[in-house]
């Protein structure tokens, strides 16, 4: 396929990622977070190309999601550090990349997991704590428990695992901090019993203020969404968009105000978030196939004309879509293949 020269050329709705700050975004986190201090996520962007320039900024651990994950960074050369932060009770597949001479660690929190880890042929392992978030990971009490009983299988046990995701999105930078030492307290309990050398945890949301995980797992500060770019103490800006096409338009009449209606929706956009923002306008509801929204100058709003939506969750958008387009402005310079999609 040919690349397309302008976003004008693009079959929409497609995914762009601005180009400068992207390059913005990765420079900001790699001063905050150098080297060690920052084992990326790549269930963000779901893109090798992109974990090779985390790469390059100097982060050479990475965490994932998904087997998939695991197993695409691994064939692309990137498979020095692979953690699994997610509890897996089928790890054949893992031990598989692992013979191939990568470095992966999956998250433990209980018996069964231990015993997949040592059916499926991964050697080590961190102990996932429950640090607050009502989702996966062992109470603190039973973290030192776990941690024996994977050495007595042969399992090395790297550190400990814990995420206050919970606290992301918390809008006062103080209460984040406050609530982050806390649920780090829990954490910090578990890795003195437990031991290790890792203790892992964060988010783009709390990376500034966690100072007490010595790597920090964030992901969406490379591209951004709405919801991130709410909280006003983040420095990241909103690389990722939705270009989009107007398929309809209805003037005012009648005291009724005019809206218009772009070719994304459900299917394009990842919801969990809330609507998606479009700049000029105030979006109403979204369809399956569809975003209705009210310009605020209508006569803008022509049928045909490119209007770029943005994303308030910037996952599980990405993982809608093949492919994303590095734009500077509206020229395209490059494509970004979304690789690492699926379980």
């Amino acid at each position: 396929m040919t690349t397309p020269r302008t976003i004008h050329e693009l079959q929409t709705p497609a995914l762009l990622v601005d180009h400068g700050l992207l390059r913005e975004n990765l420079q900001t986190m790699s001063n905050a977070r150098p080297g060690t201090q920052l084992r990326p996520h790549v269930k963000a962007h779901k893109c090798t190309e992109l974990a090779r320039l985390q790469h390059a900024a100097g982060h050479q651990a990475f965490t994932c999601a998904t087997i998939r994950e695991v197993e695409g960074m691994a064939a692309a050369g990137l498979g020095t550090d692979l953690l699994l932060a997610n509890e897996v009770l089928d790890m054949h597949r893992l031990g598989a990349v692992v013979a191939t001479g990568a470095r992966v660690t999956v998250a433990v929190d209980s018996p069964e997991t231990i015993k997949a880890a040592v059916e499926g042929g991964v050697r080590e392992v961190v102990i996932d704590v429950n640090v607050g978030l009502p989702r996966c990971g062992c109470a603190v009490t039973d973290a030192a428990g776990l941690a024996d009983a994977a050495r007595a299988k042969g399992l090395e046990v790297r550190g400990v695992m814990g995420y206050e995701g919970h606290l992301m999105l918390l809008p006062d930078p103080d209460d984040r901090r406050k609530q982050t030492e806390e649920c780090m307290a829990r954490l910090l309990t578990a890795h003195a019993e437990v031991g290790g050398d890792i203790i892992s945890a964060g988010g783009t949301g709390t990376y500034a203020v966690n100072t007490w995980a010595n790597e920090i797992q964030a992901g969406s500060y490379l591209l951004m969404d709405t919801a991130y770019r709410a909280i006003p103490d983040l420095p990241f800006q909103q690389a990722l968009s939705l270009v989009t096409t107007v398929i309809s338009r209805t003037p005012a009449a009648n005291g009724i105000p005019g809206w218009a209606v772009v070719d994304a929706g459900l299917k394009s956009l990842g919801m969990d978030h809330g609507n998606p923002t479009i700049p000029g306008g105030t979006v109403w509801f979204c369809s399956d196939e569809q975003v209705t929204w009210q310009p605020d100058d209508i006569a803008a709003a022509q049928i045909g004309e490119r209007i770029r939506v943005l994303p308030a969750h910037v996952d599980p958008t990405i993982a809608l879509h093949a492919r994303m387009w590095l734009v500077d402005g509206d020229d395209v310079i490059g494509e970004l293949p979304v690789d690492l999609r699926g379980w």
